[in-house]
């Protein structure tokens, strides 16, 4: 009978002990956990020249693209340049074989010379002088010179030293080699270019604009472009076209040239735009200090130390601010950061 009593009073021990330990555990906790501050920065809202910024992605191409290719289907017996080599205008590219073009020239040379020849005797044949051709009528030049064969072995001599002297490729232009994958000893493909003669120095780049961003955009506006794998990397650019023509997507495309000073774009590589234009004096805030409450814009101000919650709208904006167009005043403080957890009437601490 003691067995059972003995149990009660263990389980009463244990319980008691249980329950101080909880006690002592939330003590801790209430003297370790700070009351929490709302820690925030303000800025003094003024006019300032605000700067809209007008965004677009865009593709390089080369002012100025020639693809070089072989008039005829030899082996190629020297190539002077690799890809990525730059060039000036006339310089050799690569050279064909010339055994057979040439022995086609002087065939051609021959046949020509003799057609002379007999062209002479027809004319004689008829009774005109060799020294007075130019006498000669018109139909019946005409008739000798189809009996003697010579239009055609004029064209055939003029065709054969056309294929010898573009047997050699030159540079048309100063420039950069690409697109170059031939080998030296093999026939060139002639469904593809040789090689590409690409100039850098004043790249091009299309990109296109909302109809709604035409007012911002004047030919002649200075631009800034950054490629997508360099972005520490930008260089200035023009203006030079805008197409009058909206297509059914609401887009125009403009047109620019680039200074290239570095030689680090490429053609075709893809870029990221930027132009900007002063709008003059507006009332800009940072795009820190505005917060969505219910899908409303929203600017908490401070006020004694309070932050006060203002609906506002806003306008134009660029990558770092909003135009305010609405609720705020020059001269008020506005929260920039640190505001993201605030209601109205907030306490706040601010810092430096």
């Amino acid at each position: 009978m003691k067995a059972p009593w003995f149990c009660c009073i263990l389980c009463i021990l244990l319980l008691s002990c249980s329950s101080k330990k909880e006690e002592a555990d939330e003590g801790n906790v209430s003297t370790v956990l700070p009351d929490e501050q709302n820690v925030v920065r303000v800025m003094r809202l003024e006019m300032t020249d605000f700067q809209h910024e007008l965004i677009a992605n865009g593709t390089i191409s080369a002012q100025k693209k020639a693809d070089l290719r072989f008039q005829t289907s030899e082996n190629v017996v020297a190539i002077y340049v690799k890809n990525g080599d730059r060039v000036t205008k006339g310089q050799k590219i690569a050279m064909l074989d010339q055994f057979k073009l040439q022995n086609t020239l002087n065939q051609s040379k021959d046949n020509l010379q003799r057609a002379w020849l007999d062209l002479q005797n027809v004319l004689i044949g008829q009774g005109y002088s060799l020294s007075d051709t130019a006498g000669v009528p018109k139909e019946i030049m005409q008739l000798a010179k189809v009996k003697s064969n010579y239009d055609q072995s004029a064209n055939q001599y003029a065709l054969a030293e056309y294929n010898l002297e573009n047997s050699v490729l030159y540079a048309p232009f100063d420039g950069v080699v690409a697109n170059l994958f031939t080998k030296i000893y093999n026939y060139p493909n002639a469904s593809e270019p040789f090689c590409t003669i690409l100039d850098n120095n004043r790249p091009e780049t299309d990109f296109r604009v909302l109809e709604s961003e035409l007012p911002f955009l004047r030919v002649g506006d200075k631009i800034h472009v950054s490629p997508f794998s360099a972005n520490d990397y930008s260089c200035e650019g023009q203006v030079v076209e805008i197409n009058p023509s909206i297509d059914k997507n609401g887009m125009v495309l403009v047109k620019a040239l680039i200074n290239n000073p570095k030689n680090q774009l490429y053609d075709g590589m893809n870029v990221k735009i930027y132009l900007q234009r002063s709008l003059g004096k507006q009332l800009v805030i940072p795009k820190g200090a505005l917060v969505l409450r219910s899908n409303k814009k929203v600017v908490f101000t401070l006020k004694n130390g309070y932050a006060q919650w203002v609906y506002v709208q806003t306008g134009l904006e660029n990558s770092s601010g909003y135009v305010v167009t609405e609720a705020l005043a020059e001269g008020d403080s506005v929260i920039y950061e640190g505001n993201i957890n605030l209601a109205h009437e907030t306490p706040v601490v601010v810092i430096e």
